[in-house]
């Protein structure tokens, strides 16, 4: 399988998720200049994490509009997987691949850490490894990683079942009662819903803000990645 891994200006994880594929995995993994429009070759298309463009305007705002992306919409109305990673989902949002928005950090602070996350729905491509209700843990690095959304567009993830990970305590608690209600300790950004990543309708799309790609290896603190990856593969 052949992955193609997106570079915008200002991308500063494109180089792990090529380590992780290549290197780890052991498959067929490219960089993709923000420039290039043909993708026919590539099986999976990977929007990795960093500042494109410097994060002008707001995240993910500018390289919306990079040649490239109109290859990389095409690739998954194709049926073709993509998969955004922090500033990665931030540009899947902001070119309509999923809807919502990625807004500044509650805090106000740029946020670096490893949290729990747990798995809740099925039908997306990247995550066939994992079972549902299943607490995992990886990094995250981020200051725009709330995820906002109006309240017909939360109901409809909801109701639809594309709410893929969702921030949580050790022992899976995740609750929260409404959009104005006091952020949970775990939630690291004040995410909506504590919602940390969704896949779109055909589930070939997936955008979240924990790095995967960072959770391949156990030298790096945890495996709980790894199965992204492998789940696309073998799908």
């Amino acid at each position: 399988m052949k992955f193609g891994v997106v570079v915008f200006p200002g991308s500063n994880c494109d180089h792990d998720a090529y380590y992780a594929v290549r290197r780890v995995i052991g498959e067929d993994a490219r960089f993709v200049w923000h420039t290039e429009r043909d993708l026919e070759s590539y099986d999976v298309i990977i929007l990795p994490g960093g500042f494109s463009y410097g994060d002008y305007l707001r995240a993910g705002a500018i390289a919306r509009f990079s040649p490239i992306l109109e290859s990389v919409i095409a690739h998954a109305k194709k049926g073709k997987p993509v998969i955004g990673i922090c500033n990665g989902f931030q540009v899947l949002c902001e070119c309509g691949l999923l809807p919502g928005a990625l807004i500044r950090n509650r805090s106000l602070k740029f946020s670096c850490k490893w949290v729990n996350l747990r798995y809740e729905a099925t039908g997306s491509i990247f995550t066939e490894r994992y079972y549902v209700n299943e607490i995992v843990s990886m990094p995250i690095a981020h200051g725009e990683g709330n995820y906002f959304a109006d309240n017909e567009t939360l109901a409809m993830l909801e109701d639809t079942g594309r709410i893929v990970w969702r921030y949580c305590a050790p022992d899976g608690t995740s609750e929260w009662s409404s959009s104005d209600a006091e952020i949970p300790a775990y939630n690291p950004n004040g995410s909506l819903n504590n919602i940390a990543g969704i896949r779109n309708e055909f589930g070939n799309v997936l955008g979240m803000m924990p790095h995967p790609e960072r959770a391949c290896e156990s030298v790096t603190g945890g495996m709980d990645g790894l199965r992204i990856f492998e789940s696309v593969i073998n799908g």
